[in-house]
């Protein structure tokens, strides 16, 4: 192996990207991932142009804040927040469809439906009989919340 290869600004660059890649899997906040994608479009520069010094450290500081900027949010709400954005589209699949009732219930009275082949507890505020079919109107944790058809 040639030692003038790790002297290559282009491998230099990918290796602390990889590095911050790796430090944001072990340390949270999702922040570290934008520094690592930063040395990564430096390195890429690095390997199609040949950049100086004080140039590369800008095209790291730049992209590291843009992607920062711009991507951060975008991201953190697609692929972390879980709270909101998990629970609203679980919720958007139940709410709305019909469930067929299993047994019958009513005010005060819980009871089942099926729902996509599975039995789920349900409540309703009017009398339902088995085979009855029923409206998915919401749900809260696994109990659905439902009104007959009429």
């Amino acid at each position: 192996m040639d030692p003038q290869i790790l002297t290559r600004p282009e491998l230099i660059w990918f290796i602390i990207g990889l590095i911050f890649l790796i430090l944001e899997l072990i340390l949270p906040g999702f922040v570290i991932f934008f520094f690592g994608v930063g040395a990564w479009v430096t390195s890429l520069v690095c390997l199609i142009a040949n950049p100086g010094t004080n140039a590369q450290i800008i095209i790291f500081s730049l992209t590291s804040v843009m992607a920062l900027i711009v991507l951060r949010r975008l991201l953190k709400k697609k692929f972390f927040d879980s709270k909101d954005g998990s629970s609203a589209l679980a919720d958007d699949e139940f709410t709305g469809s019909k469930a067929v009732a299993i047994t019958s219930f009513g005010k005060g009275v819980k009871g089942k439906v099926e729902f996509k082949g599975t039995s789920w507890p349900a409540i309703s505020d009017q009398d339902i009989n088995p085979g009855d079919t029923v409206i998915i109107v919401s749900k809260e944790s696994i109990n659905l919340f439902v009104e007959p058809i009429k």
